[in-house]
């Protein structure tokens, strides 16, 4: 590591590809490297592992992988740490977040681990395991999108599907400009990955010229842009809807919080069958102007989670128990009866995509999560996503003259930016998962017309940016050397692309 460190002195203003891949492989040979490891069940089959914490100690640990198991066959070991599930990182996670998010993911499921041993060196030598991610991956792909589309009277769903030659169950997507696809958030030069929970690589074009005649007014669609796919390719992870980032969808769970009144949460709680013959709890008869109603509750809602527990599998007596015991509080994850089809339908859970949801959350800013962890909390990144609108992007970004950096110029009324929390002042951090603060105003023009309809901004108030910027000015030789080796691992990721 010295030696790479070193190597930068003698060379401070020259990047040499081949030295950067000498660099690399060092790295990579030095480095614990982490597994990924792709699951896989029938109905009604397990996966065959235990997640555990033991002893207040960090991280979560995989126990009793079953032999011969969905686990043992995916390379799944005992003692092995989880990093990612679903490529959403979870060393930091609450435990119980971590498990609802395995139990989330269905039939499928993508885990990212690193032997027990490596994970006890990496924590005792304060490697950030995001690092060790990154060497892995190689690149930070964006996130698949999720997307529904409804038929426009006039333009139909605006989208068809061109298969790739030479490469079966491969479909790349052409949209009709300004069309209903488009506006559900896809985009042009996407590729197919999943149509109304059929996964496309099984089907053939002629299947799915059938699949698309016979789909009515609606679809739901999961795309994903073509080099982020060939990462995933290149990784062998496959692509699936628990990774994606929602679009235009018609139905999502929710929250609520109630708060108890002097007679109860205000409202009844029923087990009814639904027309499909499903036994469900069912939330009735809010009390006018009591909790549940305040709460925003709705009459013939189900209940799917309380205090963030499934209520699926129990007892109607059960989830009563649940709520008596939770006074004075309560919270409810909730979805209405379409919406719960809607799901159903698709082979999903209906808690997948949950209104301010930490799990979607996390998804959205998967790409600026590097970024994020070096500036801290208190700097207060935020993540801005924003679709164009009749006023486009309705942002103006300034420069200091002949100098790198942007920041917001201005902020139309009404518009994207500032739906998304633009504000006058703002330095702009990354476009679209990249970091632009040292590029110049007319790169970063570019990467915002690169995005086309949609853009993601990680922002900081100038005053907050300039803190973050002055906590970064080294002090000490070894702190020198850390952030010298850190440049090295994010120049050599980028020569390598």
């Amino acid at each position: 590591m010295e030696i790479l460190s070193y190597s930068v002195r003698v060379f401070p203003n020259r990047y040499d590809i081949n030295v950067h891949v000498v660099f690399e492989r060092n790295l990579r040979n030095s480095t614990p490297r982490p597994r990924l490891c792709v699951l896989k069940r029938e109905e009604g089959e397990s996966y065959g592992f235990r997640l555990r914490v033991e002893g207040g100690g960090q991280g979560h640990i995989i126990r009793r992988v079953v032999s011969g198991g969905v686990a043992g066959c995916s390379g799944l070991q005992d003692g092995d740490r989880l990093l990612e599930v679903n490529n959403c990182y979870v060393d930091d996670v609450p435990h119980p977040e971590v498990a609802r998010k395995i139990r989330l993911s269905g039939h499928q499921l993508c885990l990212l681990v690193l032997n027990g041993t490596a994970y006890e060196q990496a924590v005792s030598q304060s490697q950030d395991l995001r690092d060790l991610i990154r060497l892995h991956r190689g690149e930070r792909c964006k996130p698949p999108r999720f997307c529904h589309i409804t038929r426009d009277p006039v333009s139909g769903l605006g989208i068809s599907f061109t298969p790739m030659e030479g490469e079966k169950g491969r479909f790349s997507v052409n949209l009709v400009t300004g069309g209903a696809a488009e506006k559900a958030g896809v985009c042009k030069g996407d590729r197919l990955i999943w149509i109304n929970g059929v996964t496309v690589s099984d089907l053939t074009h002629l299947a799915l010229s059938r699949m698309m005649k016979k789909c009515g007014n609606h679809i739901t669609i999961l795309v994903i842009d073509s080099e982020s796919e060939k990462n995933y390719i290149r990784l062998k992870c496959p692509i699936l809807p628990t990774m994606a980032v929602p679009h235009n969808l018609p139905h999502r769970a929710r929250k609520l919080h109630l708060v108890s009144g002097p007679e109860g949460y205000g409202f009844v709680l029923r087990l009814e069958k639904t027309p499909s013959g499903r036994t469900v709890h069912i939330l009735r008869e809010m009390d006018k102007g009591g909790p549940a109603e305040r709460a925003g509750m709705e009459d013939g809602e189900l209940l799917l989670e309380v205090n963030g527990e499934s209520m699926e599998t129990l007892k109607h007596e059960e989830v009563a128990d649940r709520v008596q015991q939770s006074k004075p509080e309560v919270s409810f994850t909730t979805i209405t009866y379409q919406g719960f089809e809607f799901y159903t339908q698709l082979g999903l859970s209906p808690l997948l995509f949950c209104e301010d949801d930490a799990a979607e959350k996390e998804k959205e800013s998967s790409v600026s999560e590097p970024v994020q962890k070096e500036m801290g909390n208190s700097c207060q990144a935020r993540l801005c996503s924003l679709q164009k609108g009749p006023l486009g992007f309705g942002f103006n970004l300034g420069c200091v003259p002949q100098s790198p950096g942007t920041f917001i110029s201005q902020v139309a009324l009404g518009s994207s930016g500032q739906s998304a929390g633009l504000l006058v002042g703002d330095v702009v951090v990354e476009v679209n998962g990249q970091n632009v603060e040292k590029k110049y105003l007319e790169d970063v023009i570019m990467l915002v017309k690169e995005g086309g309809h949609f853009l993601s901004l990680l922002v900081m108030d100038k005053t907050n940016y300039n803190k973050m910027k002055e906590t970064e000015r080294p002090t000490t030789d070894e702190v020198k050397k850390k952030k010298i080796l850190c440049y090295i691992i994010y120049t050599c990721l980028t020569l390598t692309l």
